[in-house]
């Protein structure tokens, strides 16, 4: 189904419900684990995955097609992520250093997190990266996260983040670089 017959499902009141639903089974997974790589825990993501819709929920009707339906989503999802680890730096007036830490205690003790498979060196391959996309600020864990992880284009990233292009390339490489400092260093 295209964003334009999504969106006329919705605006008709006797298939709002319905096209919501649809919305929701489209984009849930691809939204919780966006979130879920930039808060770690499990129970964080779920609660910013409901808060998201809710404002896509809200929303939806004064959507203006500007943009695609999913960078308009993400977008409202990474500010809720963003929103969420400064209110919990605030909060407990932690260093970021500190947030930090409290993440990585988080991604050591969930063994979800990390891909399992046949070989667990792969596990630690994997759980090593993690560590080191917390070394980095959240923007750039963010910029790197989408690119990396959800394949997506500069131009996509820029209507979701706000940022130029330029710079998120620029972002883009500066994580890739501190990532690669962090593996060859530990």
């Amino acid at each position: 189904m295209t964003d334009k017959e999504l969106l006329e499902k919705y605006r008709d009141p006797s298939s709002r419900n319905y096209a919501f639903n649809l919305l929701v089974k489209m984009y849930q997974q691809k939204i919780y684990w966006h979130i879920r790589k930039m808060v770690i825990d499990h129970d964080d993501a779920d609660d910013l995955v409901q808060d998201t819709f809710v404002k896509v929920w809200a929303s939806l009707e004064h959507f203006r097609g500007d943009s695609q339906l999913y960078t308009w989503i993400y977008r409202i999802a990474t500010n809720e992520c963003l929103n969420f680890l400064n209110k919990k730096r605030r909060r407990f007036f932690l260093p970021i250093g500190d947030v930090e830490g409290e993440l990585m205690e988080k991604l050591e003790s969930n063994s979800d997190y990390v891909t399992s498979g046949d070989d667990p060196s792969g596990e630690e391959v994997q759980l090593a990266l993690q560590k080191a996309l917390l070394k980095l600020p959240d923007k750039q864990r963010l910029v790197f996260n989408m690119k990396y992880f959800d394949d997506m284009k500069y131009e996509e990233i820029s209507e979701i983040t706000g940022t130029s292009v330029g710079a998120l390339k620029a972002s883009y490489h500066l994580a890739v670089k501190k990532i690669e400092d962090f593996l060859t260093n530990r």
